[in-house]
Protein backbone atom coordinates (compact mmCIF):
# COMPACT_ATOMS: atom_id res chain seq x y z
CA UNK A 1 0.00 0.00 0.00
CA UNK A 2 0.90 3.61 -0.55
CA UNK A 3 -0.30 6.09 1.46
CA UNK A 4 -1.41 9.49 0.67
CA UNK A 5 1.00 12.21 1.40
CA UNK A 6 -0.73 13.40 4.57
CA UNK A 7 0.34 17.39 4.48
CA UNK A 8 -1.25 17.17 0.87
CA UNK A 9 -4.39 15.45 0.96
CA UNK A 10 -5.27 17.18 4.56
CA UNK A 11 -4.63 20.85 3.07
CA UNK A 12 -6.38 20.20 0.31
CA UNK A 13 -9.30 18.77 0.61
CA UNK A 14 -10.61 20.36 3.55
CA UNK A 15 -8.04 21.74 6.20
CA UNK A 16 -5.88 21.01 9.08
CA UNK A 17 -8.69 21.69 11.35
CA UNK A 18 -11.34 19.41 9.92
CA UNK A 19 -9.00 16.39 9.01
CA UNK A 20 -11.61 14.82 6.70
CA UNK A 21 -9.24 13.88 4.00
CA UNK A 22 -8.49 10.56 6.91
CA UNK A 23 -11.11 9.36 5.54
CA UNK A 24 -10.20 9.11 2.23
CA UNK A 25 -6.72 7.43 2.77
CA UNK A 26 -5.99 4.26 1.08
CA UNK A 27 -3.87 1.78 -0.98
CA UNK A 28 -4.24 3.83 -4.11
CA UNK A 29 -2.39 6.26 -6.15
CA UNK A 30 -4.23 9.74 -6.81
CA UNK A 31 -4.21 10.79 -10.22
CA UNK A 32 -1.86 14.00 -10.82
CA UNK A 33 -3.30 17.26 -10.20
CA UNK A 34 -4.04 19.67 -12.98
CA UNK A 35 -2.51 22.64 -13.11
CA UNK A 36 -4.97 25.07 -13.39
CA UNK A 37 -4.18 28.79 -14.86
CA UNK A 38 -5.04 30.68 -11.52
CA UNK A 39 -4.12 34.40 -10.96
CA UNK A 40 -2.17 35.10 -7.38
CA UNK A 41 -3.94 38.96 -5.94
CA UNK A 42 -3.72 40.36 -2.38
CA UNK A 43 -6.25 43.11 -1.72
CA UNK A 44 -5.44 45.72 1.57
CA UNK A 45 -8.40 47.10 3.29
CA UNK A 46 -7.32 49.67 5.38
CA UNK A 47 -8.11 50.85 8.78
CA UNK A 48 -10.67 47.34 8.50
CA UNK A 49 -13.08 47.15 11.48
CA UNK A 50 -13.84 44.23 13.15
CA UNK A 51 -17.45 43.06 15.19
CA UNK A 52 -15.28 43.81 18.37
CA UNK A 53 -14.60 47.28 17.25
CA UNK A 54 -10.73 46.31 17.13
CA UNK A 55 -9.27 47.86 13.93
CA UNK A 56 -6.12 46.89 12.07
CA UNK A 57 -4.38 49.18 9.87
CA UNK A 58 -4.30 46.94 6.78
CA UNK A 59 -5.90 43.59 6.69
CA UNK A 60 -4.72 41.50 3.49
CA UNK A 61 -6.74 39.22 1.73
CA UNK A 62 -5.35 36.73 -0.51
CA UNK A 63 -7.40 34.99 -3.14
CA UNK A 64 -6.61 32.80 -6.47
CA UNK A 65 -9.11 33.78 -9.72
CA UNK A 66 -9.98 31.11 -12.71
CA UNK A 67 -11.12 32.31 -16.03
CA UNK A 68 -12.15 35.95 -16.59
CA UNK A 69 -15.14 38.32 -15.26
CA UNK A 70 -18.25 39.11 -18.22
CA UNK A 71 -20.18 42.18 -17.55
CA UNK A 72 -23.89 42.43 -19.63
CA UNK A 73 -24.93 44.98 -21.15
CA UNK A 74 -25.23 47.33 -17.51
CA UNK A 75 -21.95 46.86 -16.72
CA UNK A 76 -22.68 43.89 -13.73
CA UNK A 77 -20.52 41.11 -13.57
CA UNK A 78 -22.63 37.89 -14.32
CA UNK A 79 -20.54 34.94 -14.32
CA UNK A 80 -18.51 35.46 -11.06
CA UNK A 81 -18.54 32.19 -9.02
CA UNK A 82 -17.13 32.75 -5.37
CA UNK A 83 -16.25 29.16 -3.45
CA UNK A 84 -15.68 29.40 -0.28
CA UNK A 85 -13.14 27.30 1.94
CA UNK A 86 -13.62 25.25 5.06
CA UNK A 87 -11.70 26.38 8.49
CA UNK A 88 -8.35 25.86 8.63
CA UNK A 89 -7.73 25.83 4.59
CA UNK A 90 -6.97 28.22 2.00
CA UNK A 91 -8.01 29.15 -1.95
CA UNK A 92 -5.84 26.34 -3.18
CA UNK A 93 -8.09 23.81 -0.85
CA UNK A 94 -10.59 23.55 -3.49
CA UNK A 95 -8.08 23.04 -6.43
CA UNK A 96 -8.05 19.50 -5.19
CA UNK A 97 -8.59 17.03 -8.07
CA UNK A 98 -11.83 15.68 -6.25
CA UNK A 99 -13.12 19.15 -6.88
CA UNK A 100 -11.51 20.97 -9.51
CA UNK A 101 -10.84 18.62 -11.99
CA UNK A 102 -14.68 17.26 -11.46
CA UNK A 103 -16.15 21.06 -12.21
CA UNK A 104 -13.88 23.49 -13.53
CA UNK A 105 -13.17 21.52 -17.01
CA UNK A 106 -14.41 21.97 -20.00
CA UNK A 107 -18.06 21.88 -19.96
CA UNK A 108 -18.11 21.21 -16.37
CA UNK A 109 -20.55 23.37 -14.35
CA UNK A 110 -17.56 25.58 -13.12
CA UNK A 111 -16.30 25.64 -16.71
CA UNK A 112 -13.58 28.18 -16.32
CA UNK A 113 -13.83 29.68 -20.23
CA UNK A 114 -17.25 30.84 -19.32
CA UNK A 115 -17.47 31.65 -15.52
CA UNK A 116 -14.91 33.68 -13.33
CA UNK A 117 -13.60 31.73 -10.32
CA UNK A 118 -12.98 33.42 -6.88
CA UNK A 119 -11.12 31.51 -4.22
CA UNK A 120 -10.02 33.91 -1.40
CA UNK A 121 -8.20 33.18 1.83
CA UNK A 122 -10.23 33.98 4.34
CA UNK A 123 -9.17 36.16 7.57
CA UNK A 124 -6.82 33.95 9.48
CA UNK A 125 -6.13 32.02 6.59
CA UNK A 126 -3.44 31.22 4.15
CA UNK A 127 -1.71 34.12 2.88
CA UNK A 128 -4.18 36.79 4.05
CA UNK A 129 -3.63 38.42 7.52
CA UNK A 130 -3.49 36.51 10.74
CA UNK A 131 -1.88 36.12 14.48
CA UNK A 132 1.27 33.60 13.06
CA UNK A 133 1.81 37.20 11.57
CA UNK A 134 3.09 38.80 14.59
CA UNK A 135 0.33 39.75 16.79
CA UNK A 136 -0.54 36.33 18.50
CA UNK A 137 -3.33 36.77 20.51
CA UNK A 138 -3.59 40.42 19.83
CA UNK A 139 -4.68 39.76 16.80
CA UNK A 140 -8.79 41.32 16.27
CA UNK A 141 -10.67 38.57 17.37
CA UNK A 142 -12.41 38.04 14.08
CA UNK A 143 -15.84 36.05 13.04
CA UNK A 144 -17.61 35.13 10.40
CA UNK A 145 -19.59 38.35 9.90
CA UNK A 146 -15.55 39.84 9.56
CA UNK A 147 -14.93 37.68 6.87
CA UNK A 148 -18.15 38.17 4.61
CA UNK A 149 -17.31 42.27 5.62
CA UNK A 150 -13.96 41.96 3.97
CA UNK A 151 -14.79 39.28 1.07
CA UNK A 152 -17.94 41.70 0.26
CA UNK A 153 -15.29 44.33 -0.29
CA UNK A 154 -12.33 42.51 -1.39
CA UNK A 155 -15.23 42.05 -4.02
CA UNK A 156 -16.05 45.36 -5.02
CA UNK A 157 -13.37 47.47 -4.55
CA UNK A 158 -10.58 44.92 -5.18
CA UNK A 159 -11.60 43.08 -8.27
CA UNK A 160 -14.94 45.67 -9.19
CA UNK A 161 -16.94 42.36 -8.96
CA UNK A 162 -20.68 43.64 -8.38
CA UNK A 163 -22.68 40.76 -8.28
CA UNK A 164 -22.46 36.52 -8.20
CA UNK A 165 -24.02 34.00 -9.92
CA UNK A 166 -23.36 31.76 -7.40
CA UNK A 167 -21.58 31.05 -3.77
CA UNK A 168 -20.89 28.00 -2.98
CA UNK A 169 -18.99 27.34 0.44
CA UNK A 170 -17.60 24.26 2.01
CA UNK A 171 -18.10 23.64 5.87
CA UNK A 172 -17.01 27.19 7.07
CA UNK A 173 -17.42 28.49 3.74
CA UNK A 174 -21.21 26.78 3.92
CA UNK A 175 -22.24 28.89 7.11
CA UNK A 176 -20.30 31.95 5.37
CA UNK A 177 -22.78 31.51 2.49
CA UNK A 178 -25.90 31.68 4.75
CA UNK A 179 -24.53 34.55 6.24
CA UNK A 180 -24.08 36.39 2.60
CA UNK A 181 -27.73 35.22 1.81
CA UNK A 182 -28.97 37.13 4.74
CA UNK A 183 -26.23 40.21 4.91
CA UNK A 184 -26.09 41.28 0.81
CA UNK A 185 -29.40 38.97 -0.18
CA UNK A 186 -29.45 40.65 -3.53
CA UNK A 187 -25.28 40.06 -4.24
CA UNK A 188 -25.54 36.57 -5.55
CA UNK A 189 -28.36 34.86 -7.73
CA UNK A 190 -27.60 31.90 -6.02
CA UNK A 191 -26.35 29.67 -3.28
CA UNK A 192 -24.80 26.48 -2.81
CA UNK A 193 -24.18 25.92 1.26
CA UNK A 194 -22.45 22.33 1.72
CA UNK A 195 -22.02 20.44 4.87
CA UNK A 196 -23.10 22.69 7.62
CA UNK A 197 -26.18 23.70 9.39
CA UNK A 198 -27.38 27.29 10.46
CA UNK A 199 -28.05 27.28 13.64
CA UNK A 200 -26.04 28.29 16.60
CA UNK A 201 -22.71 25.55 17.20
CA UNK A 202 -23.56 23.76 20.26
CA UNK A 203 -24.31 20.62 21.36
CA UNK A 204 -21.63 18.33 20.56
CA UNK A 205 -20.56 20.07 17.84
CA UNK A 206 -19.60 23.38 19.90
CA UNK A 207 -17.92 20.77 22.73
CA UNK A 208 -15.41 19.15 20.52
CA UNK A 209 -14.17 22.84 19.13
CA UNK A 210 -14.24 23.95 22.58
CA UNK A 211 -12.28 20.65 24.20
CA UNK A 212 -9.60 21.19 20.92
CA UNK A 213 -9.40 25.29 21.87
CA UNK A 214 -8.86 24.04 25.97
CA UNK A 215 -5.95 21.30 24.63
CA UNK A 216 -3.86 23.77 23.54
CA UNK A 217 -4.83 26.62 26.01
CA UNK A 218 -4.00 24.16 28.77
CA UNK A 219 -0.15 23.40 27.76
CA UNK A 220 2.13 25.62 29.30
CA UNK A 221 3.91 25.50 26.23
CA UNK A 222 1.35 27.63 24.72
CA UNK A 223 2.08 30.45 27.26
CA UNK A 224 -0.82 32.74 26.28
CA UNK A 225 0.23 32.70 22.61
CA UNK A 226 3.86 34.11 23.28
CA UNK A 227 5.60 30.54 22.29
CA UNK A 228 8.70 29.79 20.57
CA UNK A 229 7.78 26.92 19.53
CA UNK A 230 4.63 25.54 19.32
CA UNK A 231 2.23 23.78 22.21
CA UNK A 232 3.14 20.23 20.44
CA UNK A 233 0.90 18.84 23.46
CA UNK A 234 -1.69 20.53 23.20
CA UNK A 235 -1.89 20.17 19.36
CA UNK A 236 -2.31 16.70 19.53
CA UNK A 237 -5.08 16.64 21.81
CA UNK A 238 -6.66 19.62 19.62
CA UNK A 239 -6.04 17.17 15.97
CA UNK A 240 -7.12 14.14 17.69
CA UNK A 241 -10.32 15.45 18.21
CA UNK A 242 -10.25 16.83 14.34
CA UNK A 243 -9.85 13.15 13.53
CA UNK A 244 -12.70 11.75 15.45
CA UNK A 245 -15.28 15.02 13.80
CA UNK A 246 -13.60 14.68 10.55
CA UNK A 247 -13.45 11.09 9.62
CA UNK A 248 -15.87 9.53 8.13
CA UNK A 249 -16.43 5.49 9.99
CA UNK A 250 -16.74 3.83 7.04
CA UNK A 251 -13.89 4.99 5.26
CA UNK A 252 -11.39 4.24 7.68
CA UNK A 253 -13.01 1.07 8.91
CA UNK A 254 -12.35 0.25 5.04
CA UNK A 255 -8.97 1.74 4.65
CA UNK A 256 -7.31 0.68 8.19
CA UNK A 257 -9.05 -2.67 9.24
CA UNK A 258 -6.19 -3.62 11.79
CA UNK A 259 -5.39 -2.21 15.15
CA UNK A 260 -1.70 -1.97 14.00
CA UNK A 261 -2.95 -0.31 10.62
CA UNK A 262 -5.33 2.09 12.09
CA UNK A 263 -2.82 2.82 14.91
CA UNK A 264 -0.07 3.12 12.51
CA UNK A 265 -1.78 5.73 10.93
CA UNK A 266 -2.47 7.80 13.59
CA UNK A 267 1.16 8.53 14.63
CA UNK A 268 1.73 9.57 11.13
CA UNK A 269 -1.36 12.28 10.77
CA UNK A 270 -1.04 13.50 13.99
CA UNK A 271 2.86 14.24 13.69
CA UNK A 272 2.00 15.39 10.36
CA UNK A 273 -0.33 18.22 11.71
CA UNK A 274 1.68 19.17 14.52
CA UNK A 275 4.37 19.55 12.33
CA UNK A 276 2.21 22.31 10.45
CA UNK A 277 -0.23 23.71 12.18
CA UNK A 278 0.22 27.65 14.33
CA UNK A 279 -1.69 26.95 17.84
CA UNK A 280 -2.91 30.86 17.82
CA UNK A 281 -4.36 30.53 14.15
CA UNK A 282 -5.54 27.47 14.97
CA UNK A 283 -7.30 28.94 17.88
CA UNK A 284 -8.58 31.83 16.31
CA UNK A 285 -10.20 30.27 13.16
CA UNK A 286 -11.79 27.30 15.45
CA UNK A 287 -13.64 30.03 17.68
CA UNK A 288 -14.54 32.47 14.40
CA UNK A 289 -18.13 30.13 14.87
CA UNK A 290 -18.32 31.66 18.31
CA UNK A 291 -20.99 33.61 17.49
CA UNK A 292 -22.69 32.51 14.20
CA UNK A 293 -26.58 31.55 14.51
CA UNK A 294 -28.61 32.39 10.52
CA UNK A 295 -31.57 30.64 12.05
CA UNK A 296 -33.85 33.59 13.48
CA UNK A 297 -33.04 35.96 9.58
CA UNK A 298 -33.53 32.46 7.38
CA UNK A 299 -36.85 33.62 5.98
CA UNK A 300 -34.90 37.26 4.74
CA UNK A 301 -32.71 34.67 2.78
CA UNK A 302 -34.59 35.08 -0.81
CA UNK A 303 -32.13 34.18 -3.21
CA UNK A 304 -32.33 30.00 -4.37
CA UNK A 305 -30.65 27.89 -2.14
CA UNK A 306 -29.35 24.08 -2.78
CA UNK A 307 -27.84 22.44 0.62
CA UNK A 308 -26.23 19.61 0.93
CA UNK A 309 -25.08 17.33 3.81
CA UNK A 310 -23.83 13.65 4.07
CA UNK A 311 -25.34 11.11 6.73
CA UNK A 312 -21.92 10.32 7.55
CA UNK A 313 -21.18 13.81 8.72
CA UNK A 314 -20.31 13.48 12.41
CA UNK A 315 -19.86 17.09 12.84
CA UNK A 316 -23.43 17.81 11.34
CA UNK A 317 -24.93 14.99 12.52
CA UNK A 318 -28.52 14.39 10.42
CA UNK A 319 -30.61 12.40 13.17
CA UNK A 320 -31.07 15.76 14.84
CA UNK A 321 -33.67 16.92 12.43
CA UNK A 322 -32.23 20.43 11.91
CA UNK A 323 -32.33 21.04 8.33
CA UNK A 324 -35.69 19.74 7.58
CA UNK A 325 -36.96 22.04 10.21
CA UNK A 326 -34.53 25.06 9.26
CA UNK A 327 -35.04 25.01 5.25
CA UNK A 328 -38.90 25.42 5.49
CA UNK A 329 -38.00 28.82 6.56
CA UNK A 330 -36.11 29.98 3.23
CA UNK A 331 -38.53 30.22 0.57
CA UNK A 332 -36.39 29.23 -2.11
CA UNK A 333 -34.28 26.60 -0.74
CA UNK A 334 -33.55 22.59 -0.93
CA UNK A 335 -32.04 20.19 1.01
CA UNK A 336 -30.10 16.96 -0.24
CA UNK A 337 -28.45 14.44 2.50
CA UNK A 338 -26.44 12.34 0.46
CA UNK A 339 -27.16 8.58 1.84
CA UNK A 340 -23.69 7.12 3.22
CA UNK A 341 -21.95 4.86 0.53
CA UNK A 342 -18.48 4.22 -0.77
CA UNK A 343 -18.33 7.27 -2.67
CA UNK A 344 -18.98 9.46 0.85
CA UNK A 345 -16.06 10.96 2.86
CA UNK A 346 -17.30 12.02 6.23
CA UNK A 347 -17.75 15.86 6.61
CA UNK A 348 -15.46 15.84 3.82
CA UNK A 349 -18.23 15.18 1.23
CA UNK A 350 -18.46 18.45 0.27
CA UNK A 351 -14.92 18.15 -1.51
CA UNK A 352 -16.51 14.81 -3.79
CA UNK A 353 -17.80 16.58 -5.93
CA UNK A 354 -18.94 14.05 -8.20
CA UNK A 355 -21.41 13.08 -5.40
CA UNK A 356 -23.00 15.88 -5.52
CA UNK A 357 -22.29 17.24 -9.06
CA UNK A 358 -25.78 16.65 -10.88
CA UNK A 359 -27.56 18.04 -8.02
CA UNK A 360 -25.31 21.46 -8.79
CA UNK A 361 -25.53 21.02 -12.74
CA UNK A 362 -30.09 20.93 -12.24
CA UNK A 363 -29.86 24.05 -9.88
CA UNK A 364 -27.62 26.11 -12.17
CA UNK A 365 -30.28 25.04 -14.74
CA UNK A 366 -32.93 26.28 -12.77
CA UNK A 367 -31.47 29.43 -11.42
CA UNK A 368 -30.34 30.71 -15.12
CA UNK A 369 -33.60 31.57 -15.67
CA UNK A 370 -33.54 33.55 -12.55
CA UNK A 371 -30.68 34.90 -13.40
CA UNK A 372 -31.36 36.37 -16.51
CA UNK A 373 -34.22 38.51 -15.13
CA UNK A 374 -32.37 40.09 -12.93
Amino acid sequence: MTPISLARLTRNVICPILLVALSTIAAHSQPTPTKWPSQDGTYVIKNFRFGTGETLPELKLHYLTLGQPHRDAAGHTDNGILLLHGTGGDAHSLLNPVFSDVLFGPGQPFDITKFFIILPDDIGHGESSKPSDGLHMHFPQYDYDDMVASQHTMLTDGLHVDHLRLILGTSMGCMQSFVWGETFPQFSDALAPFACLPVELAGRNRMWRYMAMESIKHDPAWNNGEYTTEPAEGLRGANDLIIIAGGAPLQLQKNFPTRVQAEAFIDRAIAADIARTDANNFLYYVNASRNYNPAPKLATITAPVLWINSADDFINPPELGIAEKMVTRMPSAKFILIPISDATRGHGTHTQAIVWKQYLIDFLAQTEKTAEKK
